[in-house]
């Protein structure tokens, strides 16, 4: 009975973080500068405006709702061609100036590195933080 509860926890604690991709300083390498860049991009406009915590919590919520985090909420729409950007809630999403100047910013430092989802997650992360929350 003892090594079947063993196993149960080996499989419900640790397999899932084995699985897991997300983790802290996962560009340490590949773009050592990827979280400081968003965080002062971040920084930068919680100074001049609070309410973008809210806004990035807004924007992580619609771009990761059902599936996963993907940013297909950062496309731009066409003509003839919509987009999640400019549709239905999403519409009203605001803070993609801040994304775009931190994938600016990453770009020029680690071209075609850092996901748009990552992205949009450490800023989010960094918002709330400068916020008091955890």
């Amino acid at each position: 009975m003892r090594s079947i509860t063993t196993l149960f926890f080996l499989f419900c604690f640790l397999a899932p973080s084995a699985l897991a991709q997300l983790r802290f300083g996962f560009y340490g390498r590949s773009c050592p500068r990827a979280e400081s860049i968003v965080a002062n991009v971040v920084a930068n406009r919680f100074r001049r405006d609070r309410s973008i915590t809210a806004a990035l919590l807004r924007m992580q919520f619609h771009d990761c709702f059902v599936r996963g985090c993907d940013a297909s909420l950062l496309i731009d729409p066409r003509p003839g061609r919509p987009s999640e950007k400019s549709t239905g809630p999403n519409a009203s999403v605001r803070g993609y100036e801040i994304i775009d100047e931190a994938t600016r910013l990453l770009e020029a430092a680690c071209p075609r590195t850092v996901s748009c989802s990552d992205i949009v997650t450490l800023a989010t992360r960094d918002s709330v933080a400068l916020a008091g929350g955890p």
